[in-house]
């Protein structure tokens, strides 16, 4: 199943405006990237896993909050690369500076021999649906316009 991800997408009310909170990833590569470069919590659906139950697993992981359904569904959406994203999304507020993401270990620099460790998420903030549609992956743009579409 490494071609299968799924995510949730938390999404808010705010001064009469839809907003959706987005990730953007962390460690070296994404560092300056802004514009293209933000995501959802999302990963790999593992062997036996509903991906319903991989997007709630892996919203936890990569922000330490447990998210609460119900849980709308949103499709899937096909990357360059092949690998097929499902979507849901929810109602749900938090504190995004508070978000707390797992970690993973990379060589650093490359061919270096040195291993960092570095957070899987760098940062996190709610976006308003014009803005999370310019800041996203643009694969993953469709999610928002199905949000859109949905009445969010």
């Amino acid at each position: 199943m490494t071609n299968l991800s799924a995510g949730l997408l938390m999404c808010r009310q705010r001064n009469g405006e839809s907003e959706i909170l987005l990730v953007h990833p962390g460690g070296p590569f994404w560092r300056k990237k802004d514009l293209g470069a933000w995501t959802f919590p999302r990963g790999t659906v593992e062997s036996g896993e509903e991906p319903l139950q991989t997007a709630q697993r892996e919203f936890q992981e990569e922000t330490g909050l447990i998210p609460v359904p119900p849980f709308i569904g949103l499709g899937g959406i096909r990357q360059k690369s092949g690998k097929r994203v499902l979507a849901w999304a929810f109602q749900g507020d938090c504190d995004p500076s508070q978000i707390k993401s797992n970690t993973f270990e990379l060589e650093w620099p490359p061919k270096s021999g040195r291993h960092q460790t570095f957070p899987e998420i760098d940062r996190a903030d709610f976006f308003r649906i014009d803005q999370a549609a310019q800041k996203l992956f643009p694969a993953e743009v469709p999610f928002v316009e199905r949000l859109q579409a949905i009445g969010w």
